[in-house]
């Protein structure tokens, strides 16, 4: 069985393990009642993961388009593999909707996102109370829509490496 190259590993695991603490913090910060500046840094590293997981995301893509994905097995039946193509397409609109959402949403809150805190990013939208709520809704729905993708997405892969043996699994390991 063909696996996926170092970079693309690389790039999975760092991708996958960033969106999870993002999303972890996520939970956590907006738990924090009022503004404090726990909660302020926390938003402060939200918006860092973000905008890294959106770099890291384009750089996957752009490798992604120079070096398809190795073939699903011949064993594998065609449902599985339209399912799999159509849930790994929802994760990469996903992985950039939602830092993008999250950053337009910044911008319609009038807050300004400082990378790493040294590189003010450009403000895309002016403050806006209208589109701040419509995005920090969108940018809800959005991860509640990829929880539900990573646990489909965890779930097949675990499948396929206790249930079908198949060899998927294992491509995607260092």
């Amino acid at each position: 069985m063909q696996k996926y190259s170092r970079t693309a590993i690389a790039l999975h695991w760092l991708i996958a393990l960033l969106i999870i603490a993002a999303f972890l913090l996520g939970e956590n910060m907006v738990d924090i009642p009022g503004i404090t500046p726990t909660k302020l840094k926390y938003f402060s590293w939200h918006k860092w993961l973000g905008v890294t997981v959106l770099g890291l995301v384009a750089i996957r893509l752009l490798w992604r388009l120079k070096n398809p994905a190795p073939p699903y097995p011949d064993s594998m039946p065609g449902w599985q593999k339209l399912a799999s193509s159509s849930l790994h397409g929802l994760l990469y609109v996903l992985m950039f909707a939602i830092p993008v959402s999250g950053y337009l949403y910044s911008s319609a809150a009038g807050v300004p996102v400082v990378y790493l805190g040294v590189l003010p990013l450009p403000t895309l939208i002016d403050p806006s109370p209208e589109w701040k709520d419509i995005l920090k809704s969108t940018h809800i729905i959005l991860n509640k829509v990829l929880l539900v993708a990573f646990i489909l997405h965890v779930a097949a892969a675990f499948k396929h490496l206790l249930i079908d043996r198949d060899g998927i699994f294992k491509r995607m390991l260092p």
